[in-house]
């Protein structure tokens, strides 16, 4: 497009919303199509991205203070206003007047002029209630506030939110546009301070970290290169989450895309969020390792074997969707690993015999993501308590059929993104339980938090096959007593 047919950061983020149903698109798909027709490209992702994420919030505040309940308004228009009060609510530094007439002139574009007076009244009714666009959540009335973070929110002029103290999870469900069900499971496993923690993680604006490829460079001279390209980021020093031993990071702060930045095409770096990186490093493989990762795609924690072993490991990766497994062939590739063999999921199957036993064995489970459900925010839209407990049904067989893949003393690092008992510990036990020549090495939840630096959340364990000398017909009783507390 040219510079003069360029539309605002604004337009495209309603188009992308209005042909985007998160419940079966991919939103990232769908807004890449549009991004070469706005110079705001970053802002557009975030506008897109955020109003997603927050949208029951938003459709509330729209049904409570306008009198329109969502379904009843056509999709562009309601798209057009969504982007409007999400930046009302969450960018109180941008002018309402700012926000309120460039949402009329896209309706205008989009519609007619009675189109663009319903935006119009939709919007400035909503403003009309806005009592404070941001305020201090200590000092505000939780019943009437739309948290922005864990600090501040926009309060409104009547109570439209559940009471926190009375209907706990309805409250935080409304507040961060999340599932009912999934926020009461919270609430029964950590408790109310803990989960509304996670609900703010839940609804962020992820940080963007980086991994510096070891083999390649170190933190401190990829940082470098960053800052020589003048794209601002920050060190992260020894990053840890568990008792082992940490890594350095990089957060980077600029808005740049990923494969723009400089270092990319030269394979010094992959990018990997703080928690996902854990699973490697608990399991810590050392040179002249046989490893098998099952469910490699996109291959960023089989590239991280790699170079956590020096680029001297024996490495299969492999995964059953053939087109994702192309994405293990290119990072590896753009790594530069030789450690690595790609091998289709069949003729994985075929050449076990030959192939195993292993060292160890990877195993990156298809999971809930409700760890990461500020990156994967179609995940909200979809996940039921059906769907996860045909999901543990699939992990456990996985964990089985890993298994039978290990030499005595080998190790399966079992891993989600989920922070889910049933996904996580309670797979774990019933494996142990099952298996009883297995014995629990370590095991890591890892909570999603909005404090510095921020991060995802996710689960670790790692199990160990006992030598015939060392098995046992007794559960651990490290996992039971764990699992009870």
């Amino acid at each position: 497009m040219t510079g003069q047919s360029l539309k605002s950061a604004r337009a495209v983020a309603a188009e992308v919303l209005s042909q985007c149903d998160p419940a079966r698109n991919h939103i990232g798909a769908i807004l890449d199509r549009f991004l070469d027709q706005t110079h705001e490209r970053q802002r557009a992702t975030d506008l897109v991205m955020g109003a997603t994420r927050n949208r029951f919030a938003i459709d509330s505040v729209i049904a409570e203070y306008a009198g329109a309940r969502a379904e009843r308004i056509p999709v562009r228009l309601l798209s057009i206003i969504r982007v409007g009060v999400y930046e009302l609510i969450h960018s109180p530094q941008t002018g309402e007047y700012s926000i309120v007439n460039e949402a009329v002139e896209n309706a205008k574009a989009f519609g007619s002029n009675k189109q663009a007076g319903f935006v119009n009244a939709v919007l400035r009714q909503i403003v009309r209630h806005i009592s404070n666009r941001q305020i201090s959540l200590a000092q505000a009335n939780a019943a009437r506030t739309v948290p922005q973070t864990p600090v501040m929110g926009c309060e409104f002029d009547t109570d439209f939110l559940p009471d926190p103290a009375a209907r706990p999870a309805e409250y935080l469900a409304a507040t961060s546009s999340l599932p009912k069900w999934l926020v009461a499971d919270w609430l029964d496993t950590f408790g109310f301070e803990q989960t509304r923690d996670i609900c703010f993680a839940s609804s962020r604006r992820p940080s963007l970290y980086v991994r510096p490829n070891s083999l390649r460079t170190t933190a401190q001279e990829l940082s470098e290169r960053f800052q020589q390209a003048n794209v601002e980021s920050e060190i992260i020093p020894q990053v840890q989450l568990y008792s082992g031993t940490g890594q350095t990071m990089i957060r980077v702060k600029s808005p740049r895309a990923v494969t723009q930045l400089r270092g990319f095409a030269d394979g010094l770096f992959s990018v990997q969020d703080i928690s996902a990186s854990q699973a490697v490093r608990m399991l810590a493989p050392p040179a002249g390792w046989a490893i098998l990762d099952l469910c490699a795609a996109p291959g960023v924690k089989t590239t991280q074997l790699a170079e956590a072993s020096g680029d001297s490991a024996r490495i299969i990766a492999t995964d059953i969707n053939p087109e994702r497994l192309e994405k293990v062939r290119e990072n590896t590739a753009r790594l530069g690993l030789k450690s690595v063999e790609i091998v289709s999921y069949r003729a994985c199957e075929s050449r076990l015999p030959q192939i195993a036993p292993f060292d160890a064995v990877l195993l990156d489970v298809p999971c809930s993501n409700t760890g990461v459900l500020a990156k994967r925010i179609e995940a909200r839209f979809r996940i039921t308590p059906k769907a996860v407990k045909e999901l543990i049904k699939i992990q456990a067989g996985l964990l089985d059929r890993a298994a039978k893949m290990l030499r005595p003393g080998g190790k399966i690092c079992y891993s989600t993104c989920s922070i889910q008992d049933t996904e996580n510990y309670e797979v774990i036990r019933e494996f142990l339980l099952r298996n009883r020549d297995f014995s629990l090495e370590s095991e890591e939840l890892f909570l999603p938090s909005a404090d510095e630096p921020d991060h995802d959340g996710g689960y670790v364990a790692v199990v160990t096959r006992r030598t015939k000398e060392r098995q046992s017909c007794e559960p651990n009783p490290q996992l039971v007593h764990k699992l009870e507390l």
